[in-house]
């Protein structure tokens, strides 16, 4: 090789090293995107413009919050996927998202495990099997004992079968060898005010959704659908208490359309992770949905994505939920 052709092909290799730094640094330098699922008003909603507000001043660039609801995630979701992989479109996703819905609906119009990166966890969402106050149910067990006792006349509100709170309801009355007459409601709102009026006695829900009535004294709550005690409810015992290893939970992350660049996945990351671990913004996340951590690291949060993606194969499985 000639020295001139050596040095040019040197240069050509110093320079192909040091671009993902570089760009890493000067990201970013127009509008980034945030697309969520969910529409405007919701918990996610409040919870992705409180992030995109603190990440905005560490990035000192405005982020766009982009709502894009319905089709089960699936709208949203599809936008995301078929964004530029250029650094300035982020995906404030869910569980449903992500590991649910492949094995819930045929022929989706996207792959979670091929078409995003993940950058960070934002928090997880406990559920809570709850009752209206005048129940007759102060406990677990009692509830446990009226459904034997009566197969298939407890009925459950919950947000339909292919919902977390849905497959739930089934998971739970069967480890739990109960019948339940799992109740279908349009909304979570629908269904919390239904059990506190009475027309249903028992709720499984997020507990964002039904906090507000628990504290008022409107809502009786049995149990959380997580291993551990809810910061703020630590006197509503774990399901787990009762089915050792009982442990669901909802879930929000951040991911990014496959092909990202990686300097500014592990950018978006390190900055997430300095929102989520600020005492104050943890604090007003926990008022009003997830329960964070930190944004852990994106090798963590790539591995959480994967076991979950198979807990939920099972799950779907255990309950007799086919995708249509």
């Amino acid at each position: 090789m000639k020295r001139r052709d050596f040095t040019r092909c040197a240069t050509a290799l110093a320079i192909a090293a040091t671009a993902p730094a570089a760009f890493g640094q000067n990201w970013p330098d127009k509008t980034v995107k945030l697309l969520l699922s969910q529409p405007a008003g919701s918990g996610a909603d409040a919870m992705a413009r409180m992030i995109s507000d603190q990440l905005a001043k560490k990035w000192s660039q405005s982020i766009v919050v982009e709502n894009r609801p319905g089709g089960q995630n699936v709208i949203g979701a599809q936008a995301a996927a078929r964004s530029p992989a250029d650094g300035y479109t982020f995906y404030f996703a869910t569980a449903a998202a992500l590991v649910t819905n492949p094995y819930l609906i045929k022929n989706l119009p996207y792959d979670p495990q091929k078409d995003f990166v993940p950058v960070g966890m934002v928090g997880k969402v406990p559920f809570v099997l709850s009752v209206n106050a005048g129940s007759q149910f102060k406990t677990l067990a009692d509830l446990v004992t009226y459904a034997k006792a009566n197969p298939g006349r407890l009925a459950v509100a919950n947000e339909g079968p292919k919902t977390f709170g849905g497959m739930m309801t089934r998971l739970l009355a069967s480890q739990l060898g109960i019948q339940v007459n799992s109740v279908s409601y349009v909304s979570v709102g629908a269904a919390v005010t239904d059990t506190v009026g009475g027309q249903v006695e028992v709720l499984l829900s997020d507990l964002p959704s039904a906090v507000q009535m628990i504290r008022s004294g409107k809502l009786r709550p049995l149990g959380v659908t997580t291993a551990q005690r809810v910061s703020g409810l630590e006197n509503v015992p774990s399901i787990a208490d009762t089915l050792p290893g009982f442990d669901f939970a909802g879930w929000l992350v951040i991911v990014a359309p496959a092909g990202t660049p990686t300097a500014v996945v592990q950018r978006a990351n390190r900055d997430l992770d300095a929102v989520l671990t600020d005492k104050d913004i943890a604090s007003r996340l926990l008022a009003i949905g997830p329960i964070t951590e930190g944004a852990g690291t994106v090798d963590q949060t790539g591995a959480f994505l994967r076991r979950e993606y198979e807990r939920w194969g099972s799950v779907t499985k255990a309950v007799g939920i086919l995708p249509e």
